[in-house]
């Protein structure tokens, strides 16, 4: 098979050729799937969990102030249950996400797994659209967050003001702009970004917490105010579960820690054991970050200034930087916030990329033109446009839609453990797993209840990839759909001694010896073929329909007195076609298949069949995948109905 650009990309316009460079596809017998990609280079768990710190911790830019606006003087609680949740739910359940998905395909190819067929394809389906929007609202939100840091910096015009939508923008652009032209994740440019940004958050954090220590009538105020609003610590508590969920942001980046997994260097074992370790320094880190932080931007900051046009709208700490450390300090703390930020849009939409052709394709559920980067980059740049527009640029705003897809996302993570636990009778696991994927129901749930925005977009994005996915598998049904052809020694050999090849397609029941009688029969009755011609059975079974693509493995066997060819594959047509074509290369001959009509019937019903259980009305489908295959009628192989 030869590598190389499809001939739609090598061909038509300048434009198309620009936009499709980079789409593979196989010009030879059978279509090959989309193939893990092995990094070419691997780095420390230290290292790459700063390629997950540039979603997790550039968080920091903006999780106070809607911890602040969520919760008011309550916020440093409910960001303790935030830190708990995390420690003790979040935490454990993608350690044994890392354990039982090492590839980087996280949570859902464990569902994958564990559902089986249709439902767990129309599962992962489902929460792509989640994942969708956790990403997409991650590229707004950012790029928002950014935007606010540059336009409340001192030494911007202030006629900027009111441009925080066209700022936006601009960043989505050009960020958008750079993926086209060409951009590849650097764990070096992370590394950079992390160790600058939490230096300066430390320094920050400091310098705040020292200013709470030096002003005790700050905390005792603070107190005060605790004990008007709220009548005991159970109320507070309470009330703290109750807001809880809004204070979800803080849980973003673990999805992307065990999406990484392959970027660390060692064996399977040593890069789970590398997995784990990042999960947990990060999140110990982010805990800390977020309690101190926390606490410090209630108790020293106006409640006024986190508003909407408020001073630490959205960028709390920087507000903080700028007070205490002057406006040069503030400054550089706002350009690393800045960089942070649109680097977690970078990573966010590489990840958009990274999944598209890891499900959908091997699905058959994507156009082939989402093979090329440039137009997905187009496509996603457009609708992070539209997310801009719909929430006016306001970072609070999206809180909603973005804590929406990372709590499902961790709840399917939860989910997917539990199941797993469970098929595995491990009862204590299941229990424990079990109470975390309720807490999880919950804060997914009462979000929703509360801010269903984000479950609106969610199903957007659901409807979109169902629709587009239906579309694309029956528009796509009719390719080879097989990545490789081998014949064992029995099959190779009846191939080898045939003069002619002639294959009886035989739909197998009992397997009897008068199955295969009648058959000869039916095939000297119909096509006039004796026996002594060498004839071979043809018998393919569907283990799986709702795959798209596989291997064919051939088995040659010899039973009654007659040869049989026997293979498994996701449809009968393709699988048959597939192997004529590639006999016919093989051996220089053109090969014969023989059917009968199939029993009459609805033909809309018998394409469903064919759609989603790979039977169908078989002969004329085969003819059909053969003159897609090979345009030449000449050198096609032959196919018989009687």
């Amino acid at each position: 098979m030869a590598d190389g650009h499809s001939r739609a990309a090598a061909a038509g316009t300048p434009l198309r050729r620009w936009l499709l460079k980079g789409l593979q596809r196989p010009e030879g017998l059978v279509s090959q799937p989309h193939q893990e990609e092995t990094p070419g280079h691997h780095h420390s768990w230290w290292q790459v969990m700063c390629l997950t710190g540039v979603d997790y911790f550039s968080t920091l830019g903006y999780q106070p102030g809607i911890a602040a606006l969520a919760a008011g003087a309550l916020s440093p609680v409910a960001t303790l249950l935030l830190v708990a949740l995390t420690l003790f739910g979040a935490l454990p359940t993608y350690r044994a996400v890392a354990a039982q998905s090492p590839n980087g395909l996280g949570s859902l190819s464990m569902l994958e797994r564990l559902l089986p067929g249709w439902r767990g394809k129309l599962l992962v389906l489902f929460l792509l659209g989640f994942v969708a929007t956790a990403f997409i609202v991650t590229i707004t939100l950012s790029a928002a967050d950014a935007t606010a840091h540059i336009l409340h910096n001192p030494f911007v015009p202030h006629a900027l003001a009111g441009w925080q939508v066209p700022v936006t923008l601009v960043l989505i652009a050009a960020l958008g702009g750079v993926f086209l032209v060409g951009f590849s994740e650097a764990i070096s440019i992370a590394v950079v970004l992390v160790a600058i940004y939490l230096s300066l958050n430390v320094v920050v954090v400091a310098t705040a917490v020292h200013r709470v220590l030096a002003n005790p009538e700050r905390v005792e105020g603070w107190q005060n105010a605790l004990a008007v609003d709220y009548s005991s610590p159970i109320a507070m508590v309470a009330v703290s579960l109750y807001v809880m969920p809004k204070l979800a942001l803080g849980l973003s980046g673990f999805e992307t820690g065990v999406a990484v997994m392959p970027l660390i260097k060692g064996q399977l074992t040593e890069r789970i054991k590398g997995a784990r370790k990042l999960l947990t320094t990060a999140a110990l880190i982010m805990s800390i970050f977020l309690i101190t932080s926390s606490f410090a931007t209630t108790v020293l900051i106006p409640p006024e200034e986190f508003a909407e046009g408020g001073s630490a709208n959205g960028r709390a700490l920087a507000y903080l930087a700028h007070l205490y450390l002057g406006d040069w300090f503030g400054t550089a703390y706002d350009l690393s916030t800045i960089a942070i930020l649109w680097f977690a849009g970078a990573s966010a939409l590489a990840g958009l990329l990274n999944i598209v052709p890891r499900y959908l394709p091997r699905y058959g559920m994507a156009p082939d033109w989402t093979r090329a980067i440039r137009p997905m980059v187009l496509v996603f740049t457009g609708i992070a446009f539209l997310i801009t527009f719909i929430f006016d640029a306001e970072v609070d705003a999206q809180g909603g839609a973005y804590a929406t897809g990372v709590l499902a996302l961790i709840l399917s993570a939860a989910i997917a453990v539990t199941l797993s636990a469970w098929t595995r009778r491990q009862i204590k696991a299941v229990l424990v797993f079990g109470l975390i994927t309720l807490v999880f129901s919950y804060a997914t749930v009462a979000n929703i209840i509360e801010r269903p925005d984000g479950l609106v977009i969610a199903l957007l994005f659901v409807v979109a990839i169902v629709v587009v996915s239906l579309i694309s598998r029956a528009t796509r049904s009719t390719e080879l759909r097989v990545t490789h052809i081998s014949l064992d020694n029995h099959a190779r050999r009846f191939i080898n001694e045939a003069g002619e090849i002639y294959l009886i397609a035989n739909e197998p029941h009992t397997r009897d010896a008068k199955e295969y009688i009648d058959k000869a029969r039916e095939a000297w009755a119909l096509h006039r073929l004796r026996t002594s011609e060498g004839l071979l059975f043809l018998e393919v079974t569907i283990p799986d329909a709702s795959e798209f693509a596989g291997e064919l493995r051939v088995t040659g066997e010899e039973r009654h007195g007659f040869r049989i060819l026997r293979m498994q594959s996701t449809t009968v047509a393709n699988a048959i076609a597939a192997l004529l074509l590639y006999l016919r290369d093989q051996t220089g001959k053109t090969p014969h298949v023989y059917f009968h009509w199939a029993a009459e019937g609805n033909p809309i019903g018998a394409l469903l069949r064919y759609l989603v259980f790979g039977g169908g009305d078989i002969p004329p489908l085969t003819r059909e995948v053969l003159r897609q295959a090979e345009p030449n009628p000449d050198a096609r192989p032959i196919v018989h109905v009687g």
